[in-house]
């Protein structure tokens, strides 16, 4: 029950114009899929406290997860099982980590979240600010594939361009 609430929170801040961090956000939702961009934004969230099992729950149990190759550690990684190592290393590789979902746009089944992160490397006290966009496929209510851009607009000609494969 604790997690439903924790988990109507966020969506409500999401949708309601901004983040927990209180920054603004822009959110383009269908009724359909509001449910599904309330988890992923809970799954940032959890990334962010550090829960990688929280932040895997809204993806399918056979996801595929593309990083760019210029991302630490960028490839393919394949389900759940997968994926939460990953996610799990890539936190490692910090001293301290935000991801900040700023908008979420909807295009058709896809989902693409324009991400801020700011990193701050261990042993140093410079943080670092990236710009990002994830782009998830989504087929009955869960997230099926995930391919990240370092270019926000690539990833927005990704999405239009395969939507209607």
């Amino acid at each position: 029950m604790l997690r439903f609430l924790i988990l109507i929170t966020f969506a409500i801040l999401c949708l309601g114009g901004c983040t927990e961090s209180g920054r603004p956000t822009k959110v383009d939702v269908s009724p359909d899929l509001e449910q599904v961009v309330a988890a992923l934004g809970g799954a940032y969230a959890a990334f962010n406290r550090g829960d990688v099992t929280a932040a895997a729950e809204p993806l399918d149990v056979q996801i595929e997860w593309t990083e760019p190759a210029e991302f630490p550690r960028g490839g393919t990684y394949h389900g759940r099982a997968g994926v939460k190592p990953y996610l799990k290393q890539s936190r490692a590789a910090w001293a301290e980590v935000n991801s900040e979902p700023e908008r979420f746009i909807i295009a058709g089944d896809r989902i693409v979240v324009f991400v801020h992160a700011r990193v701050r490397p261990k042993g140093s006290n410079h943080w670092h600010d990236i710009t990002l966009a994830d782009v998830y496929t989504v087929r009955n209510g869960r997230a099926v594939e995930m391919q990240a851009f370092a270019d926000r607009q690539e990833a927005l000609r990704w999405a239009e361009a395969e939507r209607d494969r």
